[in-house]
């Protein structure tokens, strides 16, 4: 039995910016969660973000720019959230140190969660390849980083480790 972060929407919590949830599609997910420690997280929200909030997106780069500092996080009203998404990162990443999770399943597109894809700050709807910056931080620090759409690949590792 393995500890896994998993972010809150996709478990059912109404915590995206939203207010909805991000149901997982893949059968084998529930196999997961019943199989392992689930540790359910939203870096907006233990960011003190609150729901509904405005839409955010990653402008001039990815999780990564973000982390060093020459990309922010803004809100379609032009809100710089960067702060705020960097603390979420920070106490995500203090959650997997603290219950020595090695793996996180976390909300693909999200400019906290994506760990493929993310918006590309233009708030047209347009993806591009990229991390969010807690997935960015998360795997710069040796956590293994999957998205809903790569079950397969989480069971995967699971099984060798």
């Amino acid at each position: 039995m393995a500890k896994i972060l998993v972010s809150s929407c996709l478990l059912g919590f109404k915590v995206r910016y939203n207010g909805s949830n991000m149901p997982v599609l893949d059968k084998r997910f529930e196999k997961v969660i019943l199989e392992n420690e689930i540790i359910h997280f939203c870096p907006e929200v233990f960011a003190g973000l609150s729901i509904p909030r405005l839409p955010c997106e990653i402008y001039k780069g990815d999780g990564e720019d973000v982390l060093s500092g020459s990309a922010k996080v803004l809100c379609n009203n032009g809100l710089d959230l960067t702060k705020e998404f960097l603390t979420g990162a920070k106490k995500a990443l203090d959650k997997c140190i603290k219950e020595s999770i090695l793996c996180a399943l976390l909300t693909e597109s999200s400019p906290s969660c994506g760990s493929n894809l993310i918006y590309d700050g233009s708030f047209r709807g347009t993806k591009k390849p990229g991390k969010g910056v807690t997935a960015a931080l998360l795997a710069k620090s040796k956590i293994n980083v999957f998205s809903q759409h790569d079950i397969a690949k989480l069971i995967e590792y699971l099984n060798e480790h």
